[in-house]
């Protein structure tokens, strides 16, 4: 009898994605597995007919040939359904039941640890190098983690015998379950190792060397590869992410490759100019004062930000000038002070023009409500 289309039989259209027709088979294969039907001959024959047409059309490369050649594309290339059933069903099924065939290896990869790195702003600009001490887990050299006492090794599980799962009959259904007692090892350690205790591996605080490259800013990670928590059974270590946290700074605000910082002055530097020393993160500089500068005047230092990480040229240093009021004044600056307000108050708009304007706004808008 000549095979059915493989399309039809997961009731697919050809152009399907693989979601769909994994979709499909789901619903074909557990209208036809054989526990649901024990008094329907043909259900196995449908059964393995579903899972030959699923075997065909999940894999790309089958897929491809037999949409060009038909069945003589893919013959000899398929189980015809020879296999397992309750194997196949805990396959596609385990994700439902919580199953499925997870392998017997009972060797496991290591957990990945972070560790947050607390720096100035110094050293995330121009890099450092320094040592950490963290908590972690490291491969028992008793046992070499196995976990077994040496001159020893586990045993197949009594459970499971070996293959990590389990079987279980639940209505119509035959579902493939962790095993309880090896939790999927598959091996049981009979004579546990004194130092480790059967975990095969044990705590210790280890110091490392973390060199920071410059440029890090806050969030960015560096990762040390297998310097995480070690493996279960001989796995291989996780990984270690130091991530940068930078500490707040007495003068500089960071803003990606810029620096920004408030510049105090006085009321005569302000008036009549000056030049100051500006502090950067690779010494002081000077920087010129104009006559006139009003406050929050804003000044750039070129290159003297940071560096970016990856590349690329220095950022720029923004500096604010604020014009600081004087307190505390003497008798006689407050002479001064009112003798000075006497003349600037004579000249008007024409030593403050924002002042003036600023007042004529205000006149007309109160003006304006009585009118």
């Amino acid at each position: 009898m000549s095979k059915r289309d493989y399309y039809e039989v997961l009731g697919v259209e050809r152009d399907s994605s693989e979601a769909d027709i994994k979709k499909a088979y789901r619903r074909v294969a557990m209208e036809h597995h054989p526990d649901r039907n024990p008094d329907d001959n043909s259900a196995e024959d449908k059964f393995k007919e579903a899972n030959e047409a699923f075997e065909v059309l999940s894999d790309g490369q089958k897929r491809s040939r037999y949409d060009q050649f038909g069945h003589a594309g893919v013959e000899g290339q398929t189980s015809a359904g020879t296999a397992d059933f309750s194997d196949i069903f805990g396959d596609i099924f385990g994700d439902i039941f919580g199953g499925g065939r997870s392998g017997h290896s009972h060797v496991r990869k290591g957990a990945d640890l972070r560790y947050n790195l607390d720096l100035t702003l110094e050293d995330a600009v121009k890099g450092t190098t320094v040592q950490i001490r963290i908590p972690t887990t490291v491969n028992c050299e008793t046992c070499d983690g196995s976990g077994a006492k040496p001159g020893t090794q586990a045993v197949d599980c009594s459970t499971c015998g070996g293959h990590g799962q389990v079987r279980m009959q639940q209505g119509f259904f035959s579902v493939q379950q962790t095993c309880p007692r090896c939790q999927g090892a598959g091996k049981q350690i009979k004579d546990p190792c004194d130092t480790c205790h059967g975990r095969g591996n044990v705590e210790e605080t280890k110091t490392l060397s973390v060199k920071v490259p410059a440029g890090v800013d806050v969030g960015d990670r560096i990762r040390l590869t297998g310097e995480g928590q070690a493996g279960t059974h001989g796995g291989p270590p996780g990984d270690l992410y130091v991530e940068m946290a930078v500490r707040p700074h007495v003068i500089f605000q960071r803003d990606g490759r810029d620096l920004h910082c408030e510049i105090p002055i006085s009321f005569s530097d302000a008036a009549l100019g000056g030049e100051l020393e500006v502090p950067t993160l690779d010494g002081r500089v000077k920087l010129k004062i104009p006559a006139e500068t009003q406050t929050g005047k804003l000044f750039r230092l070129r290159h003297k930000g940071v560096a970016p990480i990856r590349g690329g040229s220095s950022g720029d240093l923004l500096c604010r000038v604020i014009v600081e009021t004087p307190v505390h004044l003497t008798k006689r600056q407050k002479e001064l002070m009112e003798e000075f307000q006497t003349i600037h108050e004579a000249e008007g708009k024409k030593q403050s023009p924002k002042k003036s304007s600023w007042f004529d706004g205000v006149k007309k808008f109160v003006d304006s409500f009585g009118s």
